[in-house]
């Protein structure tokens, strides 16, 4: 384990890399098994109105370091037909979470050690975390697609828009199996998502496209499918404000048409407001806060919450420096065995000093992981 200081000698870190190898091998070896019978990976929703449950998610990457716990035990859901908007800083676990639903996790470092993810298809349910390869594929595409957070490096410099929006019908078998069927849906899906020159725009190559309209192509190849779940990992970054704004009425709107759930990831308060239904605040890998939006921006409880709400710019108020929440997030490898919030914490008490704290219901919706909600740990 590295000191405090950073340092690690080499002994050290050639020990570590040899335990991890270990490890990952033996994750691999049971996630390669071929053959896997449907029992094992089948499943039941908890509430059969949600599109996913995510419950007790523990995502590790195994480094020469240490090993990394992304994403520590979390749990939330996403209902049917519904936004979810998961925001924190960077490196707290929202991009993590995604790629382990759609398993895209950089294996064999990346490795979703325990926990569940339960995709609900309408006829069956599907435990992503113990889903086969082969089953995956059918999956990803069909039920569920990602729109990435960089659309340059999403989309390949090398190969014409159509190609690439065709290829996702042609290997999904959608019902266009033909390549002429297949590039009549990629011009309806560019219209439907507000390029007016589809014909032009089909024929061309990435970088003859702008930032904006290169989104837009990322978010047809997405919805290509017309899937149950879209995870939209910051679509608007990279962006300006006006584009920004198209971006997000485009995938609300195209959300009702065809009737999916979007699971939002983003660090800007602002887009969460404007699209989501439920607010998932995440800090050092752990949901500190989730509710419903009303709930989250009215009454923010956990202090981390009220840190990033109290730190953007509010419209019609001066300030001379924009606040910012003190101090700084713990070392990923060697995470401390209380709060993670502690040290940054200007409400902090006697108690917090304990372990990490449990879930407070502060209404059927509303959930806080603090002590400060907690009347036993305060006595």
């Amino acid at each position: 384990m590295a000191r405090e200081d950073g340092y690690l000698s080499g002994k050290e870190s050639r020990r570590i890399s040899k335990e991890n190898r270990k490890i990952t091998a033996a994750l691999e070896k049971k996630r390669k098994r071929k053959n896997v019978p449907e029992s094992e990976y089948l499943t039941e929703m908890k509430n059969p109105e949600n599109t996913v449950e995510f419950e007790n998610l523990r995502t590790y990457f195994y480094t020469d370091a240490g090993t990394v716990k992304s994403v520590d035990s979390v749990s939330f859901s996403v209902p049917m037909g519904k936004t979810v908007g998961v925001v924190g800083e960077s490196g707290c676990g929202k991009s993590v979470t995604s790629l382990s639903l759609m398993q895209l996790l950089q294996r064999p470092q990346g490795q979703i050690v325990d926990g569940a993810i339960r995709l609900n298809t309408g006829d069956k349910v599907y435990d992503i975390t113990k889903t086969p390869e082969t089953v995956m594929q059918h999956l990803r595409g069909n039920f569920m697609s990602m729109i990435f957070q960089e659309p340059m490096t999403s989309l390949n410099p090398v190969f014409k828009i159509g190609d690439q929006v065709d290829e996702v019908l042609l290997f999904h078998k959608s019902g266009y199996e033909t390549k002429e069927a297949a590039k009549k849906r990629t011009i309806e899906l560019l219209e439907m998502v507000g390029i007016a020159n589809s014909e032009g725009v089909y024929n061309m190559y990435p970088h003859e496209l702008s930032g904006g309209m290169r989104q837009r192509i990322v978010i047809a190849m997405a919805l290509a499918c017309s899937p149950k779940l879209i995870i939209a990992d910051e679509p608007t970054t990279a962006l300006d404000v006006t584009i920004q704004a198209q971006i997000l009425d485009l995938l609300r709107g195209l959300k009702d048409k065809i009737n999916s759930s979007i699971m939002l990831i983003t660090h800007d308060l602002g887009v969460i407001a404007e699209m989501a239904d439920y607010v998932v605040v995440m800090y050092s890998g752990r949901v500190v806060e989730a509710g419903t939006a009303k709930e989250i921006f009215s009454n923010p409880s956990h202090p981390y919450t009220i840190g990033l709400m109290a730190s953007k710019p509010v419209v019609g108020k001066h300030v001379d420096k924009l606040y910012s929440i003190p101090g700084k997030v713990p070392n990923p490898i060697n995470m401390p065995n209380y709060c993670y919030f502690r040290d940054r914490c200007d409400k902090r008490k006697g108690c917090c000093d304990g372990a990490y704290p449990g879930e407070i219901s502060l209404s059927e919706t509303h959930r806080v992981s603090c002590y400060l909600y907690d009347e036993e740990a305060r006595k």
